[in-house]
């Protein structure tokens, strides 16, 4: 004689099938699909826009990187003159700690940390410390924003020609090239990726 299945332990199995069905789809042909479209069609983007010279990964045009004087094979912490610098990264910009200092605009610290700043990049670009634009002593929110403003572009263009040899015209020209507008032609404003620009540089001097 057969048994019929009580209703608790139908529903338990009904729920069991219901959750192996959308584990399947959510978990893994969801997952597929949109990887394939986007290798297929934005396969750059989705592999992390990388920047690559000669065939090697040398960064990623979404995360800023320090353009240092190296000293055997170590970081010497100092800004290397023959590159265009980045603006301020609160965290070395290490993609693994992505943040500001949370350092509100009347911190004490924060001012006078700015000031500092001001004073150093103004005598290193060779500029007047009320040219210094603000980018060029402020950090981004994620602390590894690759851009910078026109601006701060321009202001190094005199001392990456005299630390390279080349002719300022010819360094303010690059510039010019690897400058983005504005989005939809009106919103924010132009910048220059720095990473994309120092890569530039470096393959025509």
């Amino acid at each position: 004689m057969s048994r019929t299945v009580p209703a608790a332990i139908r529903n338990h199995l009904a729920a069991l099938r219901i959750l192996l069905l959308l584990t399947v789809i959510t978990g893994i042909i969801y997952p597929l699909a949109v990887t394939g479209v986007a290798q297929a069609a934005f396969s750059h983007k989705a592999n992390g826009s990388l920047v690559k010279d000669n065939g090697h990964v040398v960064g990623s045009s979404l995360i800023g990187q320090s353009f240092d004087l190296m000293k055997n094979g170590k970081d010497t912490g100092h800004p290397d003159p023959k590159f265009f610098q980045p603006r301020f990264s609160a965290g070395g910009y290490d993609p693994t700690a992505s943040g500001a200092s949370n350092l509100g605009p009347n911190n004490p610290d924060l001012i006078k940390s700015i000031k500092d700043r001001k004073a150093a990049i103004a005598a290193f670009d060779g500029v007047n410390p009320k040219d210094v634009p603000a980018d060029a002593v402020t950090a981004s929110g994620s602390g590894l924003d690759p851009d910078i403003s026109r601006a701060y572009a321009d202001e190094q263009v005199d001392r990456v020609a005299k630390a390279r040899g080349l002719d300022p015209a010819a360094v303010a020209k690059l510039v010019a090239q690897n400058t983005h507008s504005r989005s939809l032609g009106f919103l924010g404003e132009r910048y220059v990726n720095v990473v994309q620009l120092n890569l530039a540089l470096t393959k025509t001097a």
